[in-house]
């Protein structure tokens, strides 16, 4: 009995020391999201942690975590994040609760070191004082932690017969002791007042932070026009038959894939864009001067480098922007420059060669399906750069255009040594029926995209079973740089069918079927589908 006595004391304490770590770490966090809310130089702590994940682990690491995980890989890293601090909080707590609990604040010093040294080696180039959140966190968290410890080890000692009261306070205004006098209780009452104080803490800090959210800022501005706006594509630039992507990816499903952890918030009244570097007049301009110059519309096809063959990661969008072209025109770009740098406000960089400028419409963009950039895809500006995967081209949150050469810098991804020249490969993929689906015998609608942006798509072909290709029909091309959508009525028969599609680009060569992956310039490969008919 004895020993069953001790072990349900162990266990209480464990879980008592858990709780306190845990609750500790939230209210540290919660302080931190506080101080983080007092200016913009500051970032969340765990957003610094995760910046500094999504910097230095390897390459492969992040092409699973986007195979795994999709547009979602931020979300699951910051999850990961979470799990990891609680487990670390909950062991710290254990520490806090033992004969050794000297080391638990040793423990809180850790998590403090590691919130500042990710602040300062993120690619933001963050100032000093950008540690604060994170010691202030950990000066907090430290005293929750003691704090919680006193009142875990505290035992009620009940008052003896005609003992006098505590105090004479109590009677107007009792203690947390007399109203809960079982210790256990008051442990527990204690934690959860504070674990709720953390969490109103946070939620005011995350709401002081959108005093500067872009949202707001993008709410209160009206989409200029075009000079010569578009007209609406036809019809017939669809495939007609259901289940292909609509020509027309609309904004929300579009997809983002890019180092931000979270959304960089920019209001436009503090917007800035600067063209520096190799050039003859460096400029700045405000939001409000730029959409005062000539503005474009243009039908763009984008897509991420990390699509795989067959994959969802490209999307078409009628962009409205600044013509790059003649912004550059206008700052006069010496003879000796070969690499347009963008760079984000987040200290992301992307650079693309100076000989794209021939013709296409490279933009700075600032309008998105008819409707000013979300938030998510850049707002206030971005570059679309058509024909090149995004990661050497698509800057985001677009603060500064810088005229260099390729032997000075590399880009982000060059650094982490993906090709610096990525041009778009041409790829094709069917969109319906879906792979594994059941279909029933007879006629059955065979359909999808085929891109290779800035060369157009000359013909789509798809076999079944091995058998010799046949010719898709091609819906109308709108332009070279746009994906192109096309069908094929198929004849099924019972059975299970392998279905696979390849394009041809115009004057070029057939999509090949020799598979690659994504590492370092773009898949290869032909896009394949199995098909049970009954």
């Amino acid at each position: 009995m004895e020993t069953n006595s001790g072990s349900r004391v162990r266990i209480a304490r464990v879980g008592r020391g858990c709780l306190a770590g845990v609750v500790a770490a939230v209210g540290g966090l919660g302080f931190a999201e506080l101080v983080t809310a007092t200016s913009r130089t500051f970032q969340s702590p765990v957003v610094d942690v995760a910046d500094r994940v999504v910097d230095g682990v390897p390459r492969q690491v992040k092409d699973m975590a986007i195979d795994w995980f999709g547009t979602n890989d931020k979300i699951a890293l910051l999850v990961g994040i979470s799990v990891i601090l609680a487990v670390y909080a909950a062991i710290v707590g254990v520490v806090a609760l033992s004969s050794r609990w000297r080391w638990a604040l040793v423990g809180i010093s850790l998590f403090g070191f590691a919130g500042a040294y990710a602040s300062q080696s993120t690619r933001r180039a963050a100032p000093l004082i950008a540690i604060v959140p994170s010691i202030a966190g950990a000066l907090v968290a430290g005293g929750l932690l003691i704090m919680l410890r006193r009142e875990a080890h505290r035992t009620h000692q009940p008052s003896r017969p005609g003992a006098a009261t505590p105090t004479s306070a109590t009677d107007s205004h009792p203690s947390i002791a007399a109203l809960v006098p079982n210790s256990r209780r008051r442990f527990l009452v204690v934690a959860g007042a504070t674990a709720a104080g953390a969490v109103v803490v946070a939620g005011t800090g995350r709401r002081l932070a959108t005093r500067s959210s872009a949202s707001a800022s993008r709410k209160s501005l009206v989409l200029p026009k075009a000079k010569s706006p578009l007209a609406p594509v036809p019809a017939s630039v669809s495939a007609p038959i259901p289940g292909v992507s609509p020509f027309f990816t609309p904004n929300k499903t579009f997809y983002r894939i890019d180092t931000a952890i979270t959304v960089p918030q920019v209001p436009v009244d503090s917007w800035r864009l600067s063209v520096t570097g190799m050039v003859d007049r460096p400029i700045e301009l405000t939001f409000d001067e730029l959409i005062q110059r000539e503005l474009v519309e243009s039908d763009i096809t984008l897509t991420c480098v990390s699509n795989e063959v067959g994959g969802i990661l490209t999307g078409t969008a009628r962009w409205l922007g600044v013509r790059l072209d003649r912004l550059l025109e206008e700052v006069g770009v010496s003879g000796e420059a070969d690499q347009i740098v963008g760079r984000s406000v987040d200290g992301f960089t992307a650079g693309f060669p100076t000989a794209v400028l021939d013709g296409r419409d490279a933009l700075i963009a600032i309008g998105m399906n008819g409707e000013l950039l979300p938030v998510a895809h850049g707002f206030p500006a971005r570059l679309i750069v058509p024909g090149l995967y995004g990661y050497v081209s698509a800057t985001k949150w677009l603060t500064e255009i810088e005229l260099t050469r390729f032997d000075r810098f590399d880009a982000y991804w060059v650094e982490r040594e993906w090709a610096d020249d990525a041009p778009i490969k041409v790829q094709s993929r069917i969109d319906t029926p879906r792979g594994l689906s059941k279909v029933a015998a007879g006629p059955v609608a065979i359909g999808g995209v085929a891109w290779a942006q800035t060369r157009g798509i000359d013909r789509v072909e798809i076999s079944v079973d091995e058998g010799d290709w046949v010719e898709a029909t091609l819906a109308d091309e709108l332009n070279d740089v746009t994906w192109r959508q096309w069908s094929y009525t198929w004849d099924a028969t019972p059975g299970s069918h392998s279905i696979v599609v390849r394009a041809t680009e115009r004057n070029g060569p057939i999509q090949t079927a020799e598979r690659s992956e994504p590492f370092p310039s773009g898949a290869t490969g032909q896009h394949q589908i199995i098909v049970i008919v009954q």
